[in-house]
C-alpha cells in the first residue's frame, strides 16, 4: 500500500514538472517573440533633445552616431562608456572626422567599463555628477533593451532616450537568416533575462537592507524615548 502510494506521489510530481517545463519553455518562446518583434529594423529619427548624449561603445558606427547627435544639438555633452584603454580621443578623432572641435571640448571617456552593467554604473557616476535629467542611450539596436533596462535600474528618476543603431546585416536580412546573427540576438535575449532577474533580487535586497535600516532606527528611538520617559520620572 504505501509502495503505492509512493508511486503515484512519483508520478505525479514528474507530471507537474514536465508541466512546469513545457511552461516555462513557452514563456521563454513568447518571450523571445516578443524581444523580435520590438527590435527596431530602421534607425529612428529622434524629436527631442536631452541633457546629455552616452554611447556604449561595440559596434562601428555607434560613436559617429552619437557624435552626429552632439554636433547638432540634441545633447549638451557626450560620454563615450566601455573605450580600449590605448584609445586616446586624438584616435577617435582620426576615425571620425569633422568632429575634432567637438571631441576636444564636449566629449568624456570611460576606460573602466567592461560590460554594459559597468556601462550603466559609470553613467550614473557621469550624470549624477552633471546634474543631468535626461539621457540620450545610443547603442545597437539588439542591445538597447539591456542597455536601457541596465541603465534605468541606476538612474530610475532620469529619463532616458533611446537611439538604436541598426546593423547592415540585421538591415538587409531576416536575424533566422544568417546563423551568427541568430545566436547573437538569442545570446542577447538570454542575458537581457539574466539581467532582468538579477536586477529583480537586487532591488529585494535593497528593499530588506532598507527595512533593517528603518528598524533598528525605530528601536533606537523607541529606545531613547523610554530612557527619557524614565529620567522624567
Amino acid at each position: 500500500m504505501n509502495s503505492l502510494k509512493s508511486a503515484v506521489r512519483t508520478r505525479r510530481i514528474r507530471s507537474f514538472a514536465v508541466r512546469f517545463a513545457v511552461l516555462g519553455a513557452a514563456v521563454l518562446v513568447l518571450g523571445f517573440v516578443a524581444f523580435i518583434w520590438l527590435l527596431p529594423s530602421q534607425e529612428v529619427v529622434l524629436n527631442r533633445n536631452a541633457d546629455g548624449v552616452v554611447v556604449l561603445t561595440g559596434g562601428t558606427s555607434r560613436v559617429a552616431d552619437a557624435l552626429e547627435l552632439l554636433a547638432t544639438g540634441h545633447g549638451k555633452r557626450l560620454l563615450i562608456t566601455g573605450v580600449n584603454p590605448g584609445t586616446t580621443t586624438a584616435d577617435i578623432a582620426h576615425q571620425a572626422a569633422g568632429y575634432s572641435r567637438i571631441l576636444a571640448c564636449c566629449v568624456d571617456l570611460d576606460y573602466s567599463a567592461i560590460n554594459t552593467l559597468g556601462n550603466a554604473v559609470e553613467t550614473r557616476r557621469w550624470a549624477t555628477d552633471r546634474g543631468f535629467s535626461s539621457l540620450i542611450i545610443v547603442t545597437s539596436a539588439y542591445h538597447m533593451p539591456r542597455a536601457l533596462a541596465e541603465i534605468a535600474h541606476q538612474l530610475p528618476d532620469v529619463a532616458l532616450i533611446p537611439y538604436p543603431v541598426v546593423s547592415d546585416r540585421l538591415r538587409v536580412e531576416p536575424w533566422w537568416s544568417n546563423g551568427d546573427t541568430t545566436r547573437l540576438v538569442l545570446s542577447e535575449y538570454l542575458k537581457y533575462l539574466f539581467a532582468k532577474v538579477r536586477m529583480r533580487f537586487d532591488s529585494v535586497a535593497a528593499e530588506a537592507r532598507e527595512f533593517r535600516v528603518s528598524g533598528a532606527r525605530g528601536t533606537s528611538t523607541s529606545t531613547l524615548r523610554h530612557a527619557l520617559a524614565d529620567d522624567g520620572a
